[in-house]
């Protein structure tokens, strides 16, 4: 069952790296193009619009895959087309679900677009069209949610990777053309970058609207009540654990007195970088949420799980230590004027280990149907992200953030796993994860008393690559990893 996982782990995560590269495209162009306060605006707005697509989506997309999987147990020894119909009924109730609510949310904005403005600061001031433009890009990537969650839900990888990457690079290729016609340095400056999301966004959308197979949007109430029985928990938990992602950069923006903006900025350039480790969470998450929350017995169930937590842990922390060993390799990414933070990414990048941690913890109370643990959890989380950027904000500014992001994923962290000791306890091999967390650890502070002697340079560079060897190797020798055979079953054509 883990090789299944693994493999469509593998073709997401290549496709998703290869579509991050591109993205990083962007980040390279905003951080010369736009000073620290303007790029600030483009920090602000992208760790808005994460929110709002949690909200409007009501976790629908989880819905989906439980829901999907539900329609096939009820529905054991029936035909095919009577499977196929229930969950043509089941897409078609989620869409107009979340389709209603996105229109509902567009209208609102643009009904109070002035007091939303107001709102938001005033770097926003005089700039309706930017609220405009957000409001509608939230829009269609809402009603595009449900199609890629169907594509997901099919198999069909390959089609989602593509639709995903014709986006980016739809994006990238319409941000160098106006690079090179020199419209971001017009007035209208970082509204250039709100005009070419939207266009992607949109094609994106037109793009998958062929997958859904010319089925209409169409809200079957009394199924509509049991999937929000079971999403409503989710959407509450998504919530706060998506204002754990925005709120420490909307605390710098009010809290922080003086050259808020240009901190911001900062602040959310290097977490760009650090998104490499979120990147590899985004790409299991997308293969490991339909897999397990598919038909697996509860004995199948703790046995993945417990596993790929190991090996989530295992593979996290080699990627911790391959940026943080070369960060002044990955500093390059953003501009001159953006490095002078590039000391707090390891701290973020430990905050995104533990984030994938409780992600992979999260998955039995979704099988289980017991949603509301997801409010426990991210509301704990909530409360210290708040407390601890109350506490180190006005102190250290945005080195604060990255402590106080990282507190709050370990708090959830530790939820978490109360939470499945005490009601579905799972063999998780804790000694072996603390193991590769110490390994890396003492790998990395021993690079930084070393590089504290000889300073940086080749040197420097050739020790650092024999550490992140050596941890690899070990890793390898550990698990008895075949990488041959790992390769090869990655490969193998179904």
């Amino acid at each position: 069952m883990l090789e299944k996982l693994a493999k469509q782990t593998a073709i997401y995560g290549i496709s998703t790296i290869v579509v991050r590269f591109l993205s990083y495209v962007l980040t390279i162009l905003y951080t010369r193009v736009f000073g620290q306060a303007a790029y600030g605006i483009v920090t602000d707005v992208y760790a808005l619009i994460p929110f709002a697509l949690v909200l409007l989506s009501m976790g629908m997309e989880s819905s989906y895959f439980r829901f999907s999987a539900k329609a096939e147990a009820e529905a054991e020894g029936g035909s095919d087309e009577e499977i196929k119909a229930r969950k043509r009924h089941l897409f078609a109730t989620t869409w107009g679900a979340t389709l209603l609510t996105s229109a509902i949310f567009f209208a609102v904005v643009a009904l109070f677009r002035k007091e939303v403005t107001h709102l938001m600061g005033e770097a926003y001031h005089g700039h309706e069209e930017y609220i405009m433009m957000v409001a509608a890009i939230i829009f269609f990537d809402v009603a595009s949610m449900i199609p890629f969650s169907r594509l997901r839900e099919q198999g069909k990888a390959l089609k989602f990777v593509f639709l995903k990457a014709s986006n980016v690079v739809i994006n990238v290729g319409l941000n160098l053309t106006l690079l090179w016609a020199g419209l971001f340095e017009s007035e209208f400056g970082v509204g250039w970058v709100f005009v070419t999301n939207l266009v992607a966004s949109v094609a994106t959308f037109l793009m998958v609207l062929p997958s859904t197979e010319r089925t209409l949007p169409h809200i079957d109430r009394r199924q509509l009540r049991r999937i929000l029985a079971y999403s409503l928990p989710l959407l509450i938990g998504g919530v706060a654990g998506t204002a754990n992602e925005f709120i420490d950069r909307q605390m710098i923006k009010y809290i922080i007195p003086d050259d808020a903006m240009a901190q911001l900025g900062v602040y959310g350039a290097i977490c760009k970088i650090a998104v490499v480790m979120t990147l590899f969470t985004q790409m299991y998450r997308i293969a490991a949420e339909p897999f397990f929350l598919s038909n697996f017995t509860k004995e199948q169930f703790v046995e993945s799980n417990a596993a790929a937590l190991k090996y989530f842990v295992m593979f996290s922390m080699m990627i911790f230590l391959g940026i943080a060993l070369f960060r002044d390799v990955f500093a390059l990414i953003v501009g001159r004027d953006f490095r002078e933070g590039i000391f707090i990414l390891p701290v973020i990048l430990g905050g995104n280990v533990l984030a994938g941690v409780w992600l992979n913890l999260s998955f039995w109370y979704k099988r289980e149907e017991k949603t509301r643990f997801a409010i426990y959890v991210t509301f704990v989380g909530l409360l210290f992200t708040i407390a601890m950027n109350l506490l180190l904000l006005p102190r250290w500014g945005y080195y604060g953030a990255a402590w106080a992001r990282l507190v709050a994923e370990g708090a959830m962290v530790a939820v978490s796993y109360y939470l499945n000791r005490r009601f579905f306890p799972t063999p998780y091999n804790v000694r072996r994860m603390v193991e590769y967390v110490v390994l890396a650890l003492v790998l990395y502070f021993a690079s930084e008393w070393i590089l504290s002697v000889l300073g940086k340079g080749w040197a420097m560079w050739s020790i650092n690559l024999m550490l992140f060897a050596s941890y690899a190797l070990y890793a390898v020798w550990r698990e008895k990893i075949n990488l041959p055979a790992m390769a090869r079953s990655v490969l193998k054509r179904k």
